[in-house]
């Protein structure tokens, strides 16, 4: 017997416990799930921010590491269990597949998509009255989420994109283990792949830009920039999980099933 799911049968898994049981879950789990996903995510986050602030000699070196430290975001949500709206993506196999209607699974994106960010906001505010933001951290919060607010609809989207196609394919790999080890290596490298490159993605930039926000100095990052920065992002990692992974593995592998 194989110790791991083949991609078909991570399909079905897809399909069975991402889309259909998901579209199932309460308001009030849904909530509560999706509160620490934004957090859990969140935790990454700004363990990434110490670290790249901390490693100054090479840039390499830095983003491998930024990139690397911030997988622990996605490991929580996908082992500890939460609600995430980028990794949600997924359940669009379901809807394709007629086992989940589309409007079922947009209420669950939207209540989603606000609980992560009250989860995100929960870790700013907390970490911001910890003092634990400060000097070349606070520099590095600030320079992070300077960058982010700065970019054009275009190149945002386009980066949210791949961001989205890494994270959904990291929680297919991470479907693919039957163990706590596997999921995690399943998860590790996608995740250091898409951050260490510079990809966007929505719920992460919740924390990283209103963290920049509060210690933003000159006041020139403001929240007009953060949902300038959102808003390409969100629809950019919707079409990189839904469309570049959930449609083509769903064509691939269930859509013959159907005729």
């Amino acid at each position: 017997m194989a110790n791991f799911n083949a991609p078909a049968n991570i399909a079905e898994l897809v399909i069975s416990k991402v889309g259909v049981s998901k579209c199932k879950l309460g308001f009030w789990h849904v909530m509560i799930l999706g509160i620490l996903a934004g957090a859990f995510i969140a935790f990454g986050a700004q363990l990434a921010t110490r670290m790249g602030a901390m490693i100054t000699f090479d840039k390499g070196i830095s983003a491998l590491v930024f990139g690397s430290v911030f997988s622990v975001g996605l490991m929580l949500v996908v082992i500890a269990g939460a609600e995430l709206f980028t990794g949600n993506n997924l359940m669009f196999m379901s809807v394709l597949n007629g086992d989940a209607k589309i409007s079922a699974m947009l209420q669950k994106w939207i209540i989603v998509f606000i609980a992560n960010f009250l989860g995100s906001m929960l870790i700013v505010f907390i970490m911001h009255q910890s003092g634990l933001v400060t000097g070349d951290i606070a520099e590095k919060a600030v320079k992070i989420a300077a960058k982010k607010v700065s970019l054009e609809f275009g190149p945002a989207f386009f980066s949210a994109i791949l961001c989205n196609w890494l994270v959904c394919l990291a929680v297919w790999l991470a479907l693919a283990s039957h163990d706590i080890v596997g999921k995690i290596f399943g998860i590790f490298f996608p995740i250091m792949a898409f951050v260490a490159s510079g990809f966007e993605h929505s719920i992460a930039n919740m924390y990283f830009i209103p963290i920049g926000i509060f210690n933003d100095p000159t006041g020139t990052i403001t929240w007009a920039g953060f949902f300038n920065n959102i808003i390409p992002v969100t629809l950019g990692n919707i079409v990189g999980g839904a469309g570049f992974v959930a449609t083509l593995y769903w064509i691939v592998f269930k859509k013959r099933e159907l005729k």
